[in-house]
């Protein structure tokens, strides 16, 4: 049996969103999920950051980093 996870958008949803800059500009976080996340992952819940960003591979470092700087770099990033 396949583990269900929550995914979490990253632009818009985790971090503010106000049109493409590149691939190494993310938003401030929004705070109010970041701390939804962080409570799932108390929980026990598997969570992952689900973006267009990871259909291209040298876009998941930048997305990595934020995670890191926000307190959540250990979370698996996916497109699907």
């Amino acid at each position: 049996m396949t583990k269900k996870w929550i995914g979490v958008d990253l632009d818009g949803t985790l971090a503010y969103y106000d049109g493409w800059k590149g691939k190494d500009h993310i938003g401030q976080p929004i705070q109010i999920m970041v701390e939804r996340v962080k409570k799932w992952l108390m929980e026990g819940k598997k969570v992952k950051i689900f973006t267009a960003r990871a259909a291209i591979p040298e876009y998941i470092p930048p997305v990595r980093n934020w995670l890191k700087s926000i307190g959540l770099g250990e979370l698996e990033i996916t497109n699907v």
